[in-house]
């Protein structure tokens, strides 16, 4: 499950990557159902001008779209930091199996604040190539100070 988790967390960073390459705070997220990719997301905060336009947001939309439902039950989303308040109620409401995720938001994120905003049957995954998510976040903001 491990290499599993570092494949797919790879593929958000990719698209960490394109949200900085667009101005926007790197965070990226892909959702899995049944072993295949059925979302790819990054911030799109700027962009739309939509302070809700995060990663999770974009991915969630995406992935209940192409399954034609509101929930995401047989799904894992991967995100590249730790989801905040927001974005872990979606999670809850769209009842996702699996949230992994790497890096911590030790301002932001919603451990902080409570961490029964995801759905009680959702699993938790955190740490998963931590470092280079983390990393990728830290260095889009010592670029733009």
């Amino acid at each position: 499950m491990i290499q599993s988790d570092e494949k797919y967390m790879r593929e958000a960073l990719k698209e960490g990557v394109k949200a900085g390459e667009k101005g926007e705070i790197p965070i990226g997220a892909v959702v899995v159902c049944k072993g295949s990719v059925i979302a790819r997301a990054h911030n799109l905060n700027e962009l739309l001008k939509d302070p809700t336009a995060h990663a999770e947001m974009q991915a969630i939309t995406m992935a209940t779209e192409y399954l034609g439902g509101k929930y995401l039950t047989s799904c894992t989303i991967y995100v590249t930091v730790e989801p905040c308040p927001m974005c872990a109620a979606a999670l809850a409401w769209a009842q996702v199996a699996k949230v992994v995720y790497g890096a911590a938001d030790p301002k932001r994120g919603y451990s902080l604040f409570s961490p029964s905003l995801l759905h009680p049957r959702t699993e938790v995954v955190s740490g998963v190539l931590a470092e280079e998510c983390g990393q990728l976040v830290s260095d889009f903001f010592k670029k733009i100070r």
